[in-house]
């Protein structure tokens, strides 16, 4: 709500909405391009996590080649929060084309780094 108020002081007890940004303008650096990721390694330290995004080839049971490509830190806060973001757009996609399946088994919770593929 907005006071209508003369002083421009916030009435008590009434809550300030947010200023909104009419629209959100991207910029693109210089260095900025787009890759396709089959594979992600992540890696937690107390302060930051490590995504790095490459290509997972397997030739054979023995010949396994993790391409990377880009490497990526972020505060636990930022991770949690892409977590957040990523769940919800992984329940509406699999509301409107169905449940993904996962061929592999989870990763265990609490590790140091996996290999998600």
């Amino acid at each position: 709500m907005h006071n209508t108020g003369m002083d421009n002081k916030p009435q008590a007890g009434i809550a300030q909405e947010r200023l909104q940004p009419d629209k959100v303008r991207v910029v693109h650096q210089e260095s900025y391009r787009e890759e396709y990721a089959n594979s992600v390694q992540v890696n937690v330290s107390i302060w930051d996590f490590f995504l790095q995004f490459g290509r997972l080839k397997v030739g054979g049971p023995n010949d396994v080649t993790f391409s990377s490509f880009m490497g990526v830190y972020m505060s636990p806060q930022q991770a949690k929060a892409l977590h957040l973001v990523l769940a919800q757009n992984i329940a509406q996609y699999e509301s409107t084309f169905g449940t993904i399946q996962i061929d592999q088994p989870q990763p265990e919770l609490g590790g140091r780094s996996d290999l998600v593929q």
